[in-house]
């Protein structure tokens, strides 16, 4: 059987590479982890001629180093051999920037293609390209390309596969210096009869460098005892010397003889309109409230399109399905456990969470849409200064925002951050963003006490979250991780035309976790709460005297003092400790069992058992307590220990306690209710 054969994308965050990827895989695709790591891996297959091929998407990466979990999980794969050619993904724009990776890429010996991407934008600049000169110089077929629009995509993939059936692998002379050089040389003749697993020239260029990486993986490999002591005689002979800035000065060199005998610029650089738009919105003293505004809408389109317009589509839709099922098993003379279990615990419970899906969709699209923009890169620019204030920097603000969406991703972007503290501290505050789980809790407090209001609630929500991150962030840097913050370095894509497909397809990915989470872990939770709200069959349903009902009771004091005082509402902030979204599906499901007449939604059981006092101290406590138990196992996997989960879940439930308290000790001496 005929080996499927393999292309691997590689290129600098920002660069049209994901887009490239979605445009050559289409819905066959799927996300997994490299092994070992919790590098997010993306695999899908391309259809061509007839043929398939295996496409790999390797994560976003300035260069091949051994800095991050992201640039050792790229280098790696390529150095494996598994694929049988590069996609270089170069924004053709910024050319002698990216051809760095380039240049990296070349000194491995692979089988390399560039694609010249988003040239539309470089039009726009009036910035042309010598392709045959290009190609001559690096060795590689270059094809332009604008993916998001599909074009050259087809002549790119051609390129790709006359390459890895006919090319031989090209590898470029750097300008390096005569020590360098000789060295270098030296190395290779060192090596030359060695069984070695990558490259010679590259291990030989790497040893030079003073790769740690790579010197740890040759001592541990079987080789002979000269080559070792040859290694080690290099760096006796070599202590006070590092060739490394020597190494990386003759790639920046050839990576600037290329760009200037390739890329043909106007005589007078062109204003774009991204130049003019980055000019307000980047702003050293206008981007952060115009970021605020920008969130502002796009809480308020929120719940005027997802609560006022579809959200009561929803309801209907689970209310409608709730009574034909009812209807069907009182017909079949269903046993009244199977009848309460299906309606009180299923529909009531999962369906409560359910009826907020058009929510969700909405600010997913939206999110999407600002991100696919480009508009996104642009927060984590402007909020680098202030972040710096705490002891981090712009890119943990990416961290942040996309926990937005869901924590769990939010802290495996971390790893991207090059200092340990800086990645570390991320993880422990990505927790207080508002991810899309607590979307339906929100929503129900806001649509029982302030539909009038509810975009700025859920603005002042999300604006409270990264007040506590950003504070706590100051708190660690002073106590748990000392030092200073990493450097800052982030390439701002070009605004663009949000690609439909890529947020459609971005919204699903998310939708569908929401979805099946419903269907999982939340149908779990609420069939446990189920069981224990009707046992013992001597106590009262959904009673206080039911085993949950007691566990309520126990509780009820820790939460006395933040104005929860009935033991519904106490069981519901720890069934929310699996999936935040168990807390609508227990209060629905608790609700519907004792309180909630024949028609009467779970909005009004709210209205009866809350003020908007003890509301808001709701929602705080759930912006801010422990967050999901997927949250606290990527932590662990993140850290490799037990210790640093537990921290997060004791001290976030700690925060967000007190926070929860004040609110409604303080409103209360203030006479509000």
């Amino acid at each position: 059987m005929k080996k499927e054969q393999c292309i691997a994308l590689v290129g600098n965050p920002n660069s049209g590479k994901t887009t490239l990827f979605n445009r050559l895989t289409g819905a066959s695709q799927h996300v997994g982890n490299w092994p070992g790591v919790t590098v997010e891996k993306k695999e899908g297959t391309l259809q061509f001629e007839g043929e398939s091929y295996r496409v790999v998407d390797l994560p976003g990466i300035y260069s091949l180093g051994a800095f991050s979990e992201d640039e050792i999980v790229a280098r790696d794969y390529i150095l494996s051999g598994e694929a049988d050619v590069i996609i270089n993904v170069i924004e053709a724009s910024n050319l002698e920037r990216n051809l760095y990776l380039t240049t990296q890429l070349l000194e491995m010996g692979r089988k390399v293609v560039l694609a010249l991407n988003m040239a539309d934008e470089a039009d726009r600049k009036q910035i042309s390209f010598d392709l045959g000169r290009l190609s001559e110089l690096t060795g590689a077929p270059v094809v332009r390309t604008v993916a998001l629009r599909g074009e050259g995509v087809q002549s790119l993939i051609r390129a790709a596969i006359d390459t890895m059936e006919n090319q031989d692998p090209f590898i470029p002379s750097l300008p390096y210096k005569a020590t360098v050089a000789h060295h270098i040389e030296h190395i290779e003749t060192l090596l030359k009869d060695a069984s070695l697993p990558y490259p010679l020239k590259w291990t030989a260029i790497k040893i030079v460098e003073g790769d740690a990486h790579v010197l740890d993986k040759l001592r541990a490999l079987p080789l002979p005892e000269s080559v070792l002591d040859g290694i080690d005689e290099f760096y006796q002979y070599h202590t006070s010397d590092s060739f490394e800035l020597d190494i990386v000065d003759s790639r920046y060199s050839f990576a600037h003889q290329v760009a200037g005998q390739s890329i043909i610029r106007p005589e007078e650089e062109v204003v774009t309109l991204t130049d003019k738009i980055d000019r307000l919105v980047t702003h050293k003293y206008l981007g952060i409230p115009i970021f605020a505004i920008i969130m502002l809408a796009v809480f308020q389109l929120t719940f005027v399109v997802g609560e006022e317009w579809l959200g009561g589509l929803a309801a209907n839709l689970v209310d409608g399905l709730g009574g034909l099922l009812e209807n069907l098993l009182l017909s079949l003379h269903s046993p009244d456990w199977l009848v309460s279990f299906m309606i009180d615990g299923v529909i009531n419970g999962v369906g409560a969470v359910i009826e907020f899906v058009p929510l969700i969709t909405v600010l997913y699209l939206l999110l999407g849409l600002l991100e696919d923009s480009g508009y996104m890169a642009r927060a984590a620019y402007v909020w680098d200064d202030l972040m710096r204030k705490f002891g981090l920097q712009g890119k943990s603000f990416i961290s942040m925002i996309i926990g937005f969406g869901c924590t769990v991703p939010g802290i495996m972007s971390a790893r991207t951050l090059d200092s340990k503290k800086d990645r570390m501290i991320t993880m422990l505050i990505t927790p207080f963003m508002s991810c899309g789980a607590k979307l339906p809790i929100y929503s129900i407090f806001i649509a029982a006490f302030f539909p009038r209001h509810g975009g700025l609630i859920l603005f002042a929500l999300y604006a409270l979250g990264i007040m506590v991150a950003l504070v706590l962030a100051k708190i660690f840097n002073m106590t748990l991780f000392k030092g200073e913050a990493s450097y800052f370095i982030m390439e701002l894509p070009p605004y663009r035309a949000p690609g439909l497909r890529n947020v459609l397809r971005n919204m699903w990915n998310n939708l569908s976790g929401f979805v099946k989470r419903a269907g999982t872990v939340i149908f779990l939770v609420v069939t446990l709460m189920w069981v224990l709200a009707v046992l013992p069959s001597s106590a009262d349903a959904y009673g206080q005297g039911s085993i949950l009902g007691k566990i309520g009771s126990f509780l009820v004091p820790l939460f006395s003092l933040a104005g929860f005082g009935t033991w519904q509402e106490a069981v519901a902030l720890f069934a929310g400790i699996p999936a935040k979204e168990a807390v609508v599906g227990t209060l629905g499901m608790l609700y519907a069992g004792q309180y909630m007449e024949e028609g009467q939604v779970l909005v009004d059981a709210i209205r009866q058992h809350f003020t908007p006092l003890t509301a808001l101290a709701y929602m705080v406590m759930v912006l801010l307590y422990t967050p999901c138990a997927a949250t606290l196992g990527i932590v662990g996997k993140e850290t490799k220990s037990i210790r640093w989960p537990l921290f997060m879940a004791l001290y976030t439930f700690a925060i967000g306690w007190l926070a929860a308290v004040l609110i409604f000790q303080v409103g209360s001496l203030l006479g509000f209710s």
